[in-house]
């Protein structure tokens, strides 16, 4: 479980296929001189599993339907992943209950100034339309934002400074992928509002 708030910013190192599919992927961090093997790591807000760690630097495995869901794959040698540990109990619940385990992959159609502040549009799979509301929270690429109004085919978010600050958002351009999950108490009221099948 996570919160929505990144801790780090780390770079992707490599990028290598694995002999019976998907990917490792290594990244470089100041957050992983103090990992452990099996820890818990979101990436761009997927849950990923530490499987090396040497110094400031931490390996994972993605599967095939890790690269299906995610912009993990897309990913480029130099490119900027937002990091986030696992909620330990002891810690604050500063953003909202994240899982980690993504629903889908957006587009960016804006992102820039509008007037004295920053804008970002996404637009998002139809499926995930119904359980993104104003004023509630979504998961951009692992950050807990707060959705501002709903757009023809996707939504509307309004960006601190901070935000820009201590995360990859900056480094974002308008047509660029990011990883999408919505609330995970919207999911479950929708599957108990929905007919039950069988």
């Amino acid at each position: 479980m996570f919160t929505g708030l990144v801790q780090a910013t780390g770079r992707l190192a490599t990028s290598v296929p694995r002999p019976l599919g998907g990917l490792r992927l290594t990244v470089e961090s100041p957050l992983f001189t103090q990992v452990r093997t099996g820890d818990s790591i979101a990436h761009n807000g997927c849950c990923l599993t530490v499987t090396e760690h040497s110094g400031g630097q931490a390996s994972f495995d993605l599967l095939a339907e890790t690269l299906r869901l995610t912009n993990l794959g897309k990913l480029q040698v130099g490119d900027l992943l937002n990091l986030e540990p696992s909620l330990l109990p002891t810690d604050r619940l500063g953003g909202h209950f994240v899982t980690g385990h993504v629903d889908a992959v957006g587009t960016i159609a804006f992102l820039g100034q509008d007037g004295a502040d920053w804008r970002l549009d996404v637009t998002a799979p139809a499926e995930l339309l119904p359980l993104i509301v104003p004023k509630g929270c979504i998961a951009v690429d692992g950050m807990s934002l707060t959705v501002a109004e709903l757009i023809p085919g996707g939504f509307r978010i309004w960006i601190i400074p901070h935000t820009l600050a201590v995360t990859n958002l900056a480094r974002r351009h308008a047509g660029d992928s990011v990883n999408l999950e919505t609330d995970l108490l919207a999911k479950y009221a929708a599957r108990l509002l929905r007919p039950t099948q069988g």
